[in-house]
């Protein structure tokens, strides 16, 4: 490095500086050169390359985004307390709790390091709740491999299974639900999006900011090593094929013992009232932290980066700001408070340096062994990065995919062709038992798990004095967002929903994560702003704001983009865990009851995927106003004692939750369908559930519907006892469990 290499990249030679390597366009690299007035430094341009990646800057995904912005700021429970824009949003819970939430993706480097991959992104997405001031409590993963016979889903899965379940074990978090879905799409760029739950009083909420002039800059956790240069933001910032990055970045290595402690470090150092503010450092690692903490508070920041300390002494200054090592915080502290603050790192174990300190000039200055190697406007790195308007266009394969309606597939016809049919899909990779996974994650530590797989939704209580407690659940059917991407973002909003309402919890609000493609594509980007527009039109309609959530592009490998894959998260609470509604029955004699219409709808079914391996139709109908109805039916059930079992319908229809059902707890049900069996029992039609009436209760329940349909089915018989469909067929259970939890080990183990 010169003596002054903020001079020296101004008058430099007009040498060919690596933009195009580091991920910058040409016009990205001009518009740098005329915000500076000068050539970048090295040090700029790795600040400047990661920040305004794709992963990290939402530039091709800003001008559809603003559709969240005029969403409901309340719930029915009071305020939204943190939202879009904070690193997590938190809502409101009643009784002076809060509670905050969020999903992101590693989907890249869970392809190219399934383990650490996996792992990083459990860390990542607990320290962004821990940064909010909150303790993290529950985590949650949406899985989406390809084919679950192909030999690459062999390698990835297991490894990504692994990281999940080892990172969030050793931290003690009970990971209380998600998704595991296979499709061809997913084949070389599965999805991986984490989500944790956090739980904190209003009065304990942090923001993100660094304000106070004079204020120190702490960095605290492990060491700043080598891997994850790069990492995420430009890992998903880029399409896998042979034109992508030359050199692939390593992927984060993780230490969950390492994140443990600086949790409780964190929360200790919150207690005591010591941060002015904090920050987690994940994607684009320093170069973030102190970036977006300077544009949020006085706009001023001073960095002396040999101070940082390293695993790895040969780390030049622009890897060092490029790195995402895990398990790393960056705090503002009042000069009066540095003392207490290190001492309550070193109690922890945990390394802590001041780095740097809050100044008045409006600048991001960084040195390095006494030269200054960045100089920048903070907010022209961390919020005023470039803006795409990106070409979006239907394509014209859309009217085609709609047309090739599975109306004309062949039905099975018989009781013994249903019954093969139920069975083949009770057994299909989608729907069959996912304790294989499940079983590797620890679903009840910490004690205060109410609901876990395989639930409809996870379920956590919050005070153990009171019983209030909340619910989570993720959903998503790629199938149907491909048919219809404004309908099948609204279906995945509407099953999320759902699941939370067969709980007996009150919906509260929402987050994402939006999985999609090469937005250099036009169809791609249809895709997207569809999906956009259908998300908030639903949230709106239901009263939902959006927290947060994140934006994941260039997923495809080659010209082979997923199913479009907006994944919804919904949050409700549950005034007592006392009154939950488990998903199977459990009581002889209590009467079965289908919730809903049921309309002839198969369009992205899953009988036509795995029977027919079709796709093509319309997905089921969205009915958002049936859909609150329902909620409202079984919110009050469950707090009423109504009901005693509730289980949404969905992907596999009303036969695919008399499976659930009957094998949740081993006793089995007689039911009777009308009209056509083969509608009646694969349909997927929304806005449906099959609930379990205790007998002195039906009455009630049928007040209770009122003129939403309601239809008795039949009874739940004794513990072993068959499931049969009267007039079709009869299953023993026996024969059922076992063809519903032999794939998955069969394929795994």
């Amino acid at each position: 490095m010169s003596v002054d290499t903020v001079k020296h990249a101004a008058t430099s030679p007009g040498v060919e500086q690596p933009f195009a390597e580091l991920g910058l366009k040409p016009d990205e690299y001009t518009r740098i050169r005329e915000i500076l007035g000068r050539r970048p430094t090295s040090c700029e341009l790795a600040m400047y390359s990661v920040m305004w990646s794709e992963h990290c800057s939402y530039k091709s995904s800003k001008v559809h985004l603003r559709r969240f912005g005029d969403l409901p700021t309340e719930t029915p429970v009071g305020k939204l307390l943190a939202g879009i824009g904070e690193q997590a949003g938190v809502v409101d819970i009643g009784q002076g709790y809060a509670v905050t939430f969020k999903v992101e993706s590693h989907n890249h480097p869970s392809y190219v390091e399934p383990y650490q991959g996996a792992a990083t992104g459990v860390g990542g997405i607990v320290r962004d709740i821990l940064a909010m001031g909150a303790r993290p409590v529950a985590v949650m993963d949406s899985l989406r491999f390809g084919p679950a016979d192909a030999p690459d889903t062999h390698r990835v899965l297991p490894g990504v299974v692994a990281g999940v379940g080892g990172y969030g074990n050793c931290l003690g978090l009970p990971n209380i639900g998600g998704e595991v879905v296979f499709d061809s799409s997913y084949l070389g760029n599965p999805l991986v999006n984490a989500l944790c739950v956090g739980v904190l009083r209003h009065e304990e909420l942090h923001l993100a900011k660094a304000s106070g002039v004079g204020n120190q800059v702490i960095l605290y956790g492990a060491k700043t090593g080598g891997d994850g240069i790069g990492g995420v933001s430009v890992l998903a910032s880029e399409t896998f094929d042979a034109d992508g990055p030359a050199k692939r970045p390593s992927v984060q290595v993780g230490d969950p013992f390492m994140e443990k402690l600086l949790i409780e470090c964190t929360l200790e150092l919150f207690a005591q009232e010591l941060v002015v503010g904090i920050q987690d450092l994940g994607g684009a690692g320093l170069s973030c932290a102190t970036s977006e903490l300077a544009s949020a508070g006085e706009g001023g920041m001073r960095v002396w980066l040999d101070r940082v300390p390293l695993r790895d002494s040969s780390l030049a200054p622009e890897e060092i700001l490029m790195s995402e090592s895990q398990e790393r915080m960056m705090a503002v502290v009042e000069p009066a408070h540095v003392e207490a603050f290190l001492a309550t790192c070193e109690k922890w174990d945990i390394p802590a340096t001041v780095v740097g300190e809050v100044d008045a000039s409006g600048r991001l200055v960084v040195e390095w062994h006494g030269d200054v190697v960045v100089d920048v406007p903070p907010r022209t790195v961390a919020h005023e990065g470039p803006v795409y308007e990106r070409p979006f266009a239907r394509p014209a394969w859309q009217d085609e995919l709609q047309a090739s309606s599975p109306d004309a597939l062949e039905r099975p016809a018989s009781g013994d062709a249903l019954r093969s049919t139920l069975l083949r899909l009770a057994a299909s990779p989608n729907l069959c038992d996912r304790s294989w996974v499940t079983d590797q994650y620890d679903r009840y530590i910490l004690g205060n798990t109410v609901l876990a797989q395989p639930e409809d939704a996870g379920m956590i209580r919050v005070d153990e004095a009171s019983g209030l407690g909340v619910a989570v659940a993720t959903d998503c059917n790629g199938r149907y967002t491909k048919l219809d991407p404004y309908v099948g973002a609204q279906l995945a909003l509407s099953e999320s929903y759902r699941n939370i309402a067969v709980s007996g919890a009150l919906p509260l609000a929402v987050t994402d994560c939006l999985n999609f493609g090469s937005p250099e594509d036009p169809s791609v980007m249809w895709q997207f702003a569809e999906a956009i527009r259908g998300l908030a039109d639903g949230c709106r309609a239901l009263g939902l704001p959006v927290t947060g959530g994140n934006v994941s592009f260039y997923n495809q490998t080659g010209e082979q983009a997923i199913l479009p894959t907006p994944v919804v998260g919904v949050l409700g609470v549950v005034s007592d865990v006392r009154r939950r509604t488990p998903s199977g029955w459990r009581t002889p004699g209590e009467v079965l009851y289908l919730v809903g219409t049921t309309r002839p709808e198969f369009g992205g079914s899953e009988w036509a995927h795995v029977v027919h391996s079709h796709l093509g139709g319309l997905p089921p109908q969205v009915d958002l106003d049936a859909e609150r109805a329902l909620a409202g039916i079984l919110r009050q059930a469950s707090e009423s004692g109504v009901v005693s079992a509730a289980h949404d319908l969905s992907d596999g229809g009303l036969a695919q939750a008399l499976v659930e059902g009957a094998l949740r707890y081993g006793f089995g049900a007689r039911v009777a369908v009308a009209g056509d069996p083969f509608v009646a029992l694969f349909s997927e039609s929304v806005a449906r559930a099959v609930v379990a009436v205790p007998v002195a209760s039906e009455a009630d329940f049928v007040n209770l519907c009122g003129d939403f349909p309601a239809t008795r089915l039949g009874v739940v018989t004794g513990e072993g006892d068959d499931l049969v469909v009267e007039g079709q067929f009869a299953i023993s259970l026996a024969e059922l469990r076992s063809a519903w939890t032999a794939t998955l080990p069969a394929l795994f183990e």
